[in-house]
This record gives structure tokens, sequence and C-alpha cells, in this order.
């Protein structure tokens, strides 16, 4: 059984964890739990770590794996592995259109993102896809389909449907939907350095590029991927 603080804790690490791969820092936890020390972290983390629930990685800053949830949170299962891993719809061809299945919410597919080289900005709609709500979440969504490799470390591949959260701002770490000088969309993982904004894929034959503040608008959060087998 654990305290309201420790359940508030849990949540809010795996939640970060599944959106940026990364969990929080001790400042954060500090501030999202509303306490005057981090020592009261320490404390709960070890309670945590001590009933199964997450677990401290070795020769990691900052890393927490979390190991189980709750019962009431059992629908959603954690994923802290490090690096973002996406939530993936495996599919035996291409994803039903117009589908009215239970749980399910219809997004608009508006063309295709460079997970590469950036290439034309983003289209007009061009179909529509069914999505399983668990997938989704609060606020707009919308479906790309990916073109190129430089994210397959992220475990996003060619051919690959994002599913993306429509946002204008996002934390560092987080994949992103990158309109580059408004002319160019991409995604990659975004990295705030100083009064920069660095576009990093995740692919070692590809370079991080960096731009200034004004040339780099975010237009969505990769919240998962639909994937297709031929």
């Amino acid at each position: 059984m654990l305290t309201r603080k420790q359940h508030e804790l849990l949540m809010f690490i795996h939640e970060r964890i599944r959106e940026t791969g990364v969990s929080p820092s001790f400042d954060e936890m500090k501030a999202a739990l509303d306490l005057a020390s981090k020592s009261g972290i320490h404390r709960l983390i070890t309670a945590l770590e001590e009933r199964g629930f997450i677990r401290r990685l070795a020769h990691r800053a900052r890393a927490l794996e979390v190991v189980k949830l709750p019962d009431q949170a059992a629908a959603q299962p954690a994923r802290a592995r490090g690096p973002f891993v996406p939530d993936v719809i495996e599919g035996g061809g291409r994803p039903a259109a117009n589908a009215n299945e239970p749980g399910t919410r219809e997004l608009p597919l508006l063309g295709k993102i460079a997970a590469g080289t950036p290439i034309a900005a983003i289209q007009h709609e061009r179909d529509r896809m069914a999505v399983p709500e668990a997938l989704l979440g609060a606020g707009e969504h919308y479906l790309l389909e990916i073109e190129g490799d430089s994210m397959i470390e992220a475990g996003i591949l060619n051919g690959d449907y994002a599913i993306i959260r429509q946002v204008d701002s996002a934390s560092s770490g987080e994949i992103v939907v990158a309109l580059v000088e408004d002319e160019e969309a991409t995604l990659k993982r975004l990295r705030k350095k100083g009064a920069s904004i660095a576009l990093e894929p995740a692919n070692r034959a590809y370079e991080t590029r960096i731009f200034g503040p004004d040339q780099v608008k975010v237009q969505g959060r990769l919240v998962g991927l639909i994937r297709r087998y031929s």
C-alpha cells in the first residue's frame, strides 16, 4: 500500500518517462510534489524502491526505472527503458480508416515527415485513420508518415505512422515535429542549449543541427507509432 505522496511521485516519474524517455530531476520532483527539500524526495524514492515499484539504474545519473504500477494504474504499463521507446501498434496491413471500433478515435493523416534531412512542410489532410484512445489522452492529435532512418535508434522506422499531440512548446529531450524557418518539417529530439535549439537525430550517421530560437517552431510532440507489415 502506497501513501498519497508515494503514489503521486510514482505516477509523476512514470508519466515523465512515458513522455520524454528520461526520468525527472530531483528538483522537478520536489516542485511537482510541492515539497520543501530534496530530502523528502530521497525518502519517497527509497520507499518506492523498497516496495519494488522503481529501480535505480547503476552508473547513470537521474536514471530511474518504473518496474510496476499500483493496481489502479495497471492499465498503463510502465515504459522506462532509457531513450524514448514509443508505443507501437503492430498490424498486418494499412491501418483501417473510418473505423468505428469502440475505444478508438479517428485522426487526420497530414502527409509525410522526414526522419532524416528535412522535407517540405506538413501537407493538408490526405486521409484518416482510427487510433486507440489509450495512446492519445487529452488534446488534439494528428498522424504523419515517417520517411527516412535518422530516428531508428529511438525505435522510429521508415514507413511508420507517427501519432503527434499538437503542442507549440516542448521540454528539452522530447521528440517533436519541428518546423524549420517556416519551410521544412522534421521529426527530431529537441535539445535546448542556452539560446540555441538543437535538433538531434537518433542515428549516428546523421549530425545534430543547431538553430537560433526564432528559426524553429514546435508543431507537436510524438506520443506513439502505428507500424504496418506487408
